[in-house]
């Protein structure tokens, strides 16, 4: 039989004669003077890509996940990432269908579907809250159209804004940021193709990181964060001096901070500790006897007698807001030379000067034309101001504001959530939209739209900014794993488009059918949690009030002062803006990720633990997803075996503990028995 020799370097010969596909060394690590990264699919042949196969498979992915997706977030608040589900049918798919080279195929058909996950958060963060405020104010009104043309042109501009970024993020710092979500998909794309032991790695480990998620999530065997509250004295700290910690035990998140490692689980965990153990205990000594309405919002409660929970959500975790906005803004002047070459290929372009032709571009690295991305991203603008002028502000001057403020902040914060999923895998998109949502509020009541009107003009413009920035965030993950398995990035931009319409076609629909049948407001509606934030946010800000800007420029004051200490400073916000039981369990796997791989004096043998813990941490990332989405067809048929009262008991966080003591030690165990020889 003949085996297609991808690349001497990942080439490996199994003891039935038989070949295997495995990244190179260099894979995950920065690269020395003058050394390249080969891909597995080597940039010098051609690999069936996008076919009839992988692009319908792919849009019945997304059509699959945008529904399931988007009923889940709406029913919990939580989107969970499709990307790696998908590529896990698709390499079974493949399998059972015996079809040969199927690996670009396969990333294809992840990238198509993966259109699912980001569509749907940017419309369920935003998008519900006009059904949300219809309900006070029934002249507001809402319909398929403004549901499917803000997502729509949303995901066309998140897509068209980050090609310019690709080579930067995936190419030219390689090694430099640890890309969690994607590693963990390309390692299940990889063990698909090849086989062998690291196939049986990935497998089983993927089995005991779902199962145990599951256990969690559908039976509540035990709690799925520990928290110091449980302690005698925890409680009282907790009320009294407003410091409590909480760790989520979930395997998923333990195999993020193992991929994202110990140096930025670190600096996000700092940031965090800053918030929770200074911030909020300082907020509770200086106005705790006081009320602090900063937004209008009509808060009567007291910050003393708030949780510190209650006081995170209200007013800390808009200094995290501030501190990622301005550190996005940073790395915007510190990229204003990518920029501005990325600007003057374009004009070169279009003047028809291109300097060199695609056939002479090497494979791996040929994207969309600059020309096609300038008249893309002018058409799609045109497109969204007839959208806004026609069909949602009736106004010439509000919907040139409106327009302005897409353009403007999409395009800026398109590199921040790139960054962030690069950097923690999680991108905080719900806190950029927040402010968008300030922004455009105050500036339209400013420019004489208050009332329903413009809410719903505010909430449409965040819809789009969110949806623009959750696909730029997902799209840069797509192109990393690309990069890693040599696919050819202009053929993953161009089908980028086609799952987008398919999503927000599917969105739009799943959410006027949840609707109608479960509603947003009154007696077991969907909580849509995000949406109903932010409608909390839109209301009085269209009635006269305010905006929390002593907190945003807080932040904004910590991410300068990092930034000239040289401290990643969107790191450090992202960790004041996430909740604390998300991060602490990542500066655990970071520790973990090191303790595995600093026990030999053979650097050799340290890095295959490590690339061991790797598969391993991919595999509860795979799992955990895997297991999300059989939870939300299980919720979705109305089956919920959860014992509430038995999870939220003390005991079940002490069995919490043992558990996640039990998986951090598979990992290490797993780890440490790897030998030179292997």
């Amino acid at each position: 039989m003949t085996y297609i020799c991808y690349n001497i370097n990942q080439l490996i010969v199994m003891d039935n004669g038989q070949t295997k596909t495995k990244l190179p060394e260099n894979a995950y690590r920065e690269l020395g003077d003058g050394e390249v990264y080969e891909p597995i699919m080597s940039p010098k042949k051609k690999y069936p890509e996008a076919n009839g196969w992988s692009v319908t498979i792919g849009v019945l992915m997304t059509i699959i996940f945008s529904a399931a997706a988007a009923y889940l977030g709406l029913k919990v608040g939580q989107v969970f990432e499709a990307a790696i589900p998908i590529a896990i049918i698709a390499v079974g798919l493949s399998s059972a269908c015996k079809r040969k080279n199927a690996l670009g195929e396969n990333v294809i058909i992840q990238s198509i579907g993966a259109c699912s996950g980001s569509i749907v958060a940017g419309a369920i963060f935003t998008l519900p809250a006009l059904y949300i405020l219809q309900d006070k104010y029934p002249a507001l009104t809402v319909d398929f159209g403004k549901v499917f043309f803000s997502s729509l042109m949303g995901g066309i501009l998140g897509i068209l804004f980050l090609v310019p970024f690709r080579k930067y993020f995936v190419k030219d710092m390689h090694g430099k940021y640890p890309f969690p979500e994607a590693t963990a998909t390309t390692q299940v794309l990889v063990s698909g193709e090849s086989g062998g032991k690291d196939a049986k790695v990935l497998l089983l480990s993927g089995l005991i990181g779902g199962l145990y998620d599951f256990i969690i999530s559908t039976f509540g065997w035990w709690s799925e964060t520990i928290t110091t509250k449980v302690l005698p004295f925890g409680q009282a700290i907790a009320d009294k001096a407003k410091v409590v910690l909480k760790l989520n035990v979930g395997a998923a998140v333990a195999g993020l901070g193992y991929i994202i490692g110990l140096k930025y689980s670190f600096i996000i965990c700092c940031g965090s500790f800053l918030v929770w153990l200074v911030i909020l205990p300082l907020m509770n000594l200086i106005w705790g006897g006081n009320v602090l309405d900063l937004m209008g919002s009509g808060i009567t409660q007291t910050v003393g007698a708030m949780s510190p929970e209650t006081i995170f959500t209200t007013y800390a975790r808009h200094i995290g807001i501030g501190g990622i906005a301005t550190a996005g803004i940073i790395g915007i002047i510190k990229s204003a030379g990518i920029i501005k070459s990325a600007l003057g290929l374009a004009v070169k372009e279009i003047k028809g000067k291109k300097e060199v032709a695609d056939k002479d571009i090497e494979r791996t690295q040929r994207d969309i034309s600059m020309k096609i991305v300038v008249i893309g991203v002018l058409l799609t603008l045109l497109v969204t101001f007839l959208f806004f002028y026609l069909g949602v502000v009736h106004n010439l001057l509000h919907a040139v504001i409106a327009i302005l403020v897409v353009g403007i902040i999409a395009f800026l914060f398109t590199t921040v959530a790139a960054n962030a999923i690069a950097i923690v895998g999680t991108n905080p998109v719900s806190g950029m939209t927040l402010m968008t949502l300030i922004l455009t509020s105050v500036i339209m009541v400013a420019a004489g739209l208050t009332g329903t009107a413009g809410m719903t003009a505010a909430l449409i413009i965040g819809g789009v900014v969110c949806t623009a920035l959750s696909v730029a965030g997902a799209f840069v993950t797509d192109l990393k794993i690309g990069y890693w398995l040599g696919s050819t990035p202009k053929v993953q931009e161009s089908w980028k488009f086609l799952g987008t319409l398919v999503a927000a076609a599917t969105v739009g629909g799943v959410i006027i059918v949840l609707n109608k049948t479960y509603g947003f407001t009154g007696e077991n509606a969907l909580v849509a949690p995000q949406a109903n934030a932010m409608a909390a946010v839109i209301e009085p800000l269209m009635s006269g009030g305010g905006a929390p800007w002593l907190l945003y420029g807080i932040g904004a004051l910590i991410a300068i002062i990092l930034t000239v200490f040289k401290v990643p400073a969107l790191a450090f916000s992202l960790g004041m803006f996430i909740p604390l039981d998300l991060n602490l369990p990542l500066l655990i796997g970071g520790a973990v990720a090191w303790f595995v791989s600093t026990r030999s004096s053979d650097e050799s043998l340290n890095n295959a633990r490590k690339e061991k813990g790797t598969l391993i941490a991919s595999g509860f990332i795979a799992g955990g997803a895997l297991m999300g989405v059989v939870s939300a067809i299980m919720r979705f048929a109305g089956i919920n075996i959860l014992n509430e009262q038995w999870q939220g008991s003390p005991a079940a966080q002490g069995v919490a503990l043992v558990a996640y003591a039990a998986i951090l030690l598979f990992i290490i165990v797993s780890c440490l028995k790897v030998k030179k020889t292997e």
